[in-house]
């Protein structure tokens, strides 16, 4: 099942949510951010259901659509988790993720995630470039 309107309807509940967590909790939609203060005990349960939440989303829409979960990568397991340390550690390096610095502080017009942004996106480009035309 494919449209071109799932990016779209994706876009808009991915700012939607982000919309909703600060009208109704004032907080920013991080996932490094909640995750932290989930593992570092701060109150309020909260931080666990979004967790919960955003775990079992992808198990939900593929038991739904009756597709197979997607496996991590062809470079299997090991390299997946350590990648995904190497993440956590940017993230925390960064001050948050992507999500928390392109989706919230932009919206928010904050001056850290806009340049926090814009580094994301100008390695990106350099790391396509290399890969694709160098290596």
């Amino acid at each position: 099942m494919s449209s071109p309107l799932l990016p779209l309807v994706g876009g808009f509940l991915i700012g939607a949510s982000s919309l909703t967590m600060l009208a109704l909790l004032g907080r920013i939609t991080g996932i490094s951010g909640i995750f932290a203060g989930a593992i570092q005990g701060e109150t309020g349960m909260w931080r666990w259901a979004f967790l919960a939440g955003l775990s079992a989303a992808p198990l939900l829409y593929h038991g739904i659509s009756h597709q197979s979960a997607p496996l991590p990568s062809e470079a299997g397991w090991l390299l997946t988790i350590v990648a995904g340390l190497l993440v956590g550690f940017g993230t925390r390096l960064a001050g948050g993720c992507t999500s928390g610095h392109g989706v919230c502080g932009i919206g928010r017009l904050s001056p850290r995630s806009i340049a926090a942004t814009l580094t994301f996106i100008a390695s990106g480009m350099v790391t396509v470039f290399v890969t694709r035309h160098l290596l």
